[in-house]
Parts: structure tokens; C-alpha cells; sequence
């Protein structure tokens, strides 16, 4: 059975479920809740944290070095329970280890922590992907966390989002779960997007280049939060059409291509991690209103 782990400060509540090392809850200290509560009738996600794939393979197999294994959307982590490694007032940790589960898919000797931390208003959470076995261990690792939309107190305004960089990057969409690798024109202009529930009647946006490394999500003049990434180049947004959520998915590689390569270490974005090394992965929110 799952366990959660509270951390809060004087600004900031957060419940940490050890199933995923999924963020459970996100509250503010006047009882407003920012974070989507998994209502199964639109997704039951919440937060999760995709590993050691982003995305889909094609036909849910992954290849490795020629090998093939079976792997499912996202991977495996977000279905895994995680062990707390440490916890304090403000801040947990959890941990997952390679085992003979894991093996059997991803043939790999990997430790992921995953650590949730506060600072004043602002929540980071980490990712840190080390490679302990004894060869080039190839990976991609994302953060698929969803918001309420509306936010609290701003049912009926327009929700937006602007990018720190006032960029306009390029769109890609999913074929069958797969990237299409066709550039299509960017929705965003001079970095603003208002959203509308009909953008993502074709699945989700997917910005694999030039989003930056920071946005703003809200309305003007009410609630609003800002996110900053570390060593996430890529951007995508989610919603089921109508759900009172969307989905700020940060990322460190993609699915793969439709009609692409099928290694792993092929896949846009993928990382490939040299053996004892560490590889950090995070984003940082903070909310304002």
C-alpha cells in the first residue's frame, strides 16, 4: 500500500505519495489547491514521473543495442513504488533501484531519486537518473505534472501561457502516440498563448526546441505560476479536451518518431548517461495570487 509524505512551510502544503514518487497535492497556506486531483473520470495522473522513456515505442517495445523489450507509455517509474530515502520538515526524497523487474525491461543497474523540495512560495522537484552499471546506459526522463484550469478564484478569465523567452517555437503532434516530425506553425505569438480547449482536440502540443527555460501559467491580474526548468529542453502541453486541468510537461527527451529509429539511444532528445554518472533533471514552481 502507497504512503505519503507531508512536507510544508508557512506558504506551502505537499503531499508526496511513495507510488511514483508522484506529487499527491500542492496546496497554499489559504487552503486553495493548485495541483489536479486525479478524478479518474478525466485522468487519474496527477504528477508523474516519466522514466526511462518519454513518450511511446513503437508498439510498446523498446530497442536496446538490437534487443527488444516490452515498455509502455512513459515507463516504468510512475508504476513503481519508490523507497524514502530522507525526509525533513521541507523537503523527501524517495529512491528507486534497479531489480530484476526493472532488468527484465531496461537492462540496466540504475538508481532514480526523486525529491521534492520548499523554499517561500516555491516548490522544486528533482530528478537525479545515476548509471551504475558498466556501460553507456541510454535514457530520456520527463515531468508530466497537471494544474487546475481554471485556477482557483479564476473560473471564467482567460488562462495564459507566456514563455520567458517571448518565443515562438516550432509545434510538432502525435501520430498513433508517435512524434510527427513535420514542423508545423507555432501557436505562440511574441511567447503568449491563450488557451482554448480546442488545441488539444489532436492530442498533445509538443514544442521540442526553443520554449526556454521558463514560463508563466495564469490569468492577469489574478493567480498565476512560474516555472523554471533545468536541463529540460523540451515543452509540451496536455489536456484531455474539457478536463479542468492542463498538463506543463517539461522534458528531457521525446517519443520516438513515427517511421524513425527504433533505438532508444536514436529517439529525439534521448540522453545516454557514460557509466558512475549522474544526470540532474528539474523544474522549479512558484505561485503568485
Amino acid at each position: 500500500m502507497p504512503s505519503l509524505t507531508r512536507i510544508a512551510n508557512p506558504y506551502l502544503t505537499v503531499d508526496v505519495s511513495s507510488l511514483g514518487a508522484e506529487m499527491q497535492a500542492l496546496e497554499s497556506s489559504d487552503g486553495r489547491s493548485w495541483l489536479w486531483n486525479g478524478d479518474a473520470a478525466f485522468w487519474s495522473g496527477r504528477s508523474p514521473i516519466l522514466f526511462p522513456i518519454v513518450g511511446k515505442a513503437p508498439d510498446d517495445v523498446l530497442t536496446i543495442e538490437g534487443q527488444t523489450f516490452p515498455m509502455g507509455q512513459h515507463g516504468f517509474a510512475r508504476r513503481s513504488e519508490f523507497i524514502l530515502a530522507s525526509a525533513s520538515a521541507t523537503t523527501c526524497r524517495y529512491e528507486l533501484a534497479s531489480s530484476p523487474a526493472t532488468m527484465a525491461v531496461f537492462p540496466f543497474d540504475f538508481l532514480l531519486a526523486v525529491e521534492h523540495t520548499l523554499q517561500g512560495a516555491a516548490l522544486t522537484v528533482a530528478a537525479e537518473v545515476t548509471n551504475r552499471d558498466q556501460r553507456a546506459m541510454p535514457f530520456g526522463l520527463g515531468f508530466h505534472p497537471a494544474f487546475l484550469w481554471p485556477l482557483p478564484g479564476a473560473a471564467g478569465q482567460d488562462h495564459v501561457i507566456t514563455l520567458d523567452n517571448l518565443g515562438e517555437p516550432g509545434l510538432v503532434r502525435l501520430d498513433s502516440g508517435l512524434i510527427s516530425p513535420a514542423k508545423l506553425a507555432s501557436p505562440f505569438k511574441a511567447g503568449r498563448l491563450v488557451l482554448n480547449h480546442h488545441l488539444f482536440e489532436q492530442d498533445a502540443m509538443i514544442f521540442p526546441e526553443d520554449a526556454g527555460k521558463g514560463l508563466r501559467y495564469g490569468v492577469e491580474g489574478g493567480p498565476t505560476m512560474h516555472f523554471s526548468f533545468e536541463n529540460l529542453p523540451n515543452l509540451a502541453l496536455w489536456q484531455k479536451p474539457g478536463a479542468p486541468f492542463i498538463c506543463i510537461e517539461p522534458w528531457h527527451g521525446t517519443a520516438a518518431e513515427k517511421n524513425g529509429p527504433k533505438e532508444l539511444a536514436q529517439r529525439p532528445y534521448s540522453l545516454t548517461l557514460p557509466p558512475g554518472e549522474m544526470g540532474r533533471f528539474a523544474f522549479t514552481v512558484e505561485i503568485f495570487g
